[in-house]
């Protein structure tokens, strides 16, 4: 194969390029109909066309009181978006549930003073995985993600801003865990 070169005022131009040009399309639709692998990056089977979210429920003191509310739709919202899946309110070929179990505020990083430097909130949620369509795809695991802030900060100043940002890494860990098969 010839190197490509830029011709003044002819644009690109290499000799031989209808084949490889063939070769590159012919790649594509190979890789694109095999209807496992997705350039979204979900490994899901052909024949899987629908997924429930039955409610998470609250298993744990405190936590926000939409908190499980919030999670519930984050977790439907980003199958809807990523996803062709219909998301149907029972029977689906994937069902989802479970319990979030952990909501807590650890103080990490010790000072010298033997104070908290920087404060944490950890989310924890036990999710149940039902593929009806491969039993062998099925778990139970806990998925847990945190965010720190200033020690010399409250809770409820932060809450707002963190619970949002922990529960989007949640539900991508179980998104990739149910969906891309990570």
């Amino acid at each position: 194969m010839k190197p490509i070169r830029w011709m003044h005022n002819h644009g690109w131009r290499q000799n031989g390029s209808l084949p490889v040009a063939l070769l590159v399309l012919a790649c594509s639709l190979i890789i694109q109909s095999c209807g496992v692998y997705s350039f979204t990056g979900t490994t899901l089977s052909p024949d899987i066309k629908s997924v429930t979210v039955n409610n998470f429920v609250l298993a744990t003191a405190g936590g926000p009181a939409n908190l499980p509310l919030t999670f519930n739709e984050k977790l439907k919202e980003y199958y809807q978006r990523y996803t062709n899946l219909k998301v149907v309110p029972n029977n689906g070929d994937m069902v989802l549930e479970g319990n979030i179990t952990g909501y807590d505020l650890l103080a990490v990083a010790p000072t010298a003073q033997d104070q908290a430097g920087v404060n944490r909130l950890q989310i924890t949620v036990l999710a149940r995985f039902y593929n009806n369509k491969d039993e062998s795809k099925n778990f139970e695991q806990s998925f847990s993600f945190y965010q720190d802030f200033p020690q010399n900060q409250t809770l409820s100043q932060n809450e707002s801003r963190l619970v949002p940002k922990i529960l989007d890494q949640i539900v991508l860990d179980i998104f990739n865990k149910t969906a891309a098969d990570w």
